[in-house]
């Protein structure tokens, strides 16, 4: 196991800092929070490629409490967007590319307008895939084709867990790309298309209630449903740790 990360519930989650996250070689990195936990226990498929990440950043409050309640384990709250942000200067200091693929063309618009003002020195593309549960043959080689041809630096990944996680994972050997990082939302939140919670309720690992308040009708059974499957997960877990020991 790779020295900076630390096992929660079987997964090896990652404890360093957004520096650590530059390794050499191809680099796979994915988030875990409660939800895309619970998902994954229920799909082995999901499940198997955020095993095999070579990073996987504890993005959600509940992930780091949680650790710290079964092992006393002291994660920090990594979050995809604090992720795209670091790796994004990254980039600008070393005249790096990027490639975005996923969401709407207009979404990838507005991204590729904002970094060509934020950061110049980026040279950055995107690509909008079909909007499917699972791509054909010929599309799947597409958007292997449009990344290749720009051979990024970096490839984020926003189609949505677990379909982005899973796609990564079954084409990371056609992938010519030094780091691909599976960020779902931060398109949206980069875009300006959903607007990310402020600083204020990020820091007081409140940001998921606000997002809730937001969009209730899309959220509530992420938070709720899967919240509950979830902490039964950690109660469980705790009362069986206690018995062994």
């Amino acid at each position: 196991m790779n020295t900076i990360n630390s096992e929660f519930l079987g997964y090896p989650i990652f404890k360093g800092q957004l520096v650590d996250v530059l390794q050499k070689g191809k680099t796979i990195i994915n988030t875990l929070n409660q939800y895309s936990f619970c998902l994954a226990e229920e799909d082995k498929v999901f499940k198997n490629a955020l095993m095999n990440s070579d990073i996987l950043l504890p993005d959600g409050i509940s992930i780091v409490l949680s650790a710290k309640f079964l092992s006393g384990n002291e994660l920090k709250k990594i979050a995809g967007a604090d992720l795209h942000e670091f790796v994004l200067k990254y980039l600008n200091s070393v005249y790096g590319t990027c490639f975005y693929l996923g969401s709407k063309q207009e979404t990838l618009d507005a991204i590729k307008s904002k970094v060509e003002d934020v950061f110049p020195n980026i040279t950055s593309e995107g690509f909008s895939p079909p909007f499917r549960d699972e791509f054909s043959q010929e599309e799947n080689d597409m958007m292997i084709e449009k990344i290749n041809e720009f051979s990024p630096d970096v490839l984020f990944v926003g189609m949505t867990a677990p379909k982005q996680e899973k796609w990564v994972y079954a084409n990371r050997d056609k992938i010519q790309a030094t780091y691909i990082c599976s960020i779902g939302a931060v398109f949206d939140f980069y875009s300006g298309t959903v607007e990310r919670p402020s600083n204020f309720w990020v820091s007081h690992g409140l940001e998921w209630f606000v997002r809730l308040v937001k969009e209730p009708k899309r959220l509530w059974r992420r938070y709720f449903f899967y919240g509950g499957i979830y902490l039964k997960h950690i109660v469980s877990s705790k009362i069986n740790h206690s018995i062994r020991f």
